[in-house]
C-alpha cells in the first residue's frame, strides 16, 4: 500500500479500508481557499494506491464548508476579481469537484455544520448525503451578486427539480438538514449525538461491499443523466460484463448458492 500524503488544509486519514478527508481550517469554518481543492484532488489520487475503499468528507469544528475563501480581491472591488474567479474554477474547484465524480469507490459527505456555496457544492456530490440536525444548505452567491459554481447548477435541479432549484440558488436562503431530507437534496438529517455512529457504520457497510460494482453504479447514475434511455441500457450491459468477471461477483453467487453472507474483498 502507498503511504498517505501530508497536507495543509485538510487531513487525510485511513481506518482500515475507510478513508477520511477532514477540511480542517475551522478558525475560517472551513472556508476553501482555491489550494484545499488541490489537496483534496491529490489526497483523492491517493486513496485507490493506499487500500481505500470508501471515503467519507467531513469539515473540522462546527462547520463542514462556508465556501471559497472570499477575503482579498473577490470582495474588494477589483475589477480583476471576476477571471480571477474563472481561473480558480477552472484549475482547481472544477477539477476536483470532476475528480470526485470520478473516484471508483462510494463517497459519504458527512455534513456537521454550514454548508455554503463551493461547501454546498461539494457536501451534495456525495453519492450518500449526512447531515446533522443543526447543519444547513445555502446557495449564498446571489446574496453577493454571483452565480451558483461548483456544478451547482447542473446538480441541484436533478435533486430536487427546477422550482426547488431556483429557490435555492435565486432566494439564497437557507434549508435546514430536516427540510433538505424532506425534499430528496440529502440522504438523511440525525441528531448530533448519532451523526459519526451513523456515518462511520454506513462508511464500513460499504467498505466492506463489492468495490468494483459500486464503482461502475457510480459511474453509471453519472452517466445516465446525460444518456438516452438506450444508451443507458448499452451502458449497463458493459459494466454488467465487466462486474460479472469480478471476485466479488462470484463471491456473491457462490454465497447466495451456499446460504451465507458474502465476503467481498473489493475486487
Amino acid at each position: 500500500m502507498s503511504p498517505l500524503p501530508s497536507f495543509e488544509t485538510i487531513r487525510l486519514a485511513l481506518d482500515g479500508t475507510v478513508a477520511t478527508i477532514t477540511l480542517n481550517r475551522p478558525e475560517r469554518l472551513n472556508a476553501a481557499p482555491p489550494a484545499m481543492f488541490g489537496e483534496i484532488r491529490t489526497a483523492l489520487q491517493a486513496l485507490p494506491g493506499a487500500g481505500a475503499r470508501a471515503l467519507v468528507i467531513t469539515g473540522e469544528g462546527r462547520a463542514f464548508c462556508s465556501g471559497a475563501d472570499l477575503q482579498g480581491r473577490v470582495l474588494s472591488g477589483n475589477q480583476t476579481r471576476g477571471a480571477g474567479a474563472f481561473k480558480a474554477l477552472t484549475e482547481q474547484y472544477g477539477p476536483t469537484m470532476l475528480a470526485l465524480s470520478e473516484l471508483p469507490m462510494p463517497v459519504i459527505c458527512a455534513v456537521n455544520g454550514v454548508a455554503a456555496g463551493i461547501g454546498a457544492s461539494l457536501a451534495l456530490a456525495g453519492d450518500f448525503v449526512i447531515a446533522s440536525r443543526t447543519a444547513y444548505f445555502l446557495e449564498a452567491f446571489v446574496n453577493i451578486g454571483l452565480v451558483p459554481d461548483g456544478g451547482a447548477t447542473w446538480m441541484l435541479p436533478r435533486l430536487v427539480g427546477k422550482a426547488r432549484a431556483m429557490q435555492m440558488m435565486m432566494l439564497g436562503e437557507r434549508i435546514p438538514a430536516e427540510q433538505a431530507e424532506q425534499w430528496g437534496l440529502i440522504y438523511r438529517a440525525v441528531d448530533e449525538a448519532e451523526f459519526a455512529g451513523q456515518v462511520q457504520a454506513l462508511a464500513q457497510r460499504l467498505a466492506a461491499g463489492p468495490t468494483l460494482a459500486l464503482g461502475l453504479i457510480r459511474k453509471g447514475v453519472a452517466r445516465s443523466l446525460q444518456q438516452s434511455y438506450a444508451e443507458a441500457l448499452q451502458m449497463e450491459a458493459a459494466h454488467q460484463h465487466v462486474a460479472g468477471d469480478s471476485a466479488d461477483a462470484a463471491e456473491g453467487g457462490a454465497s447466495f448458492l451456499e446460504k451465507r453472507k458474502p465476503v467481498f474483498k473489493g475486487s
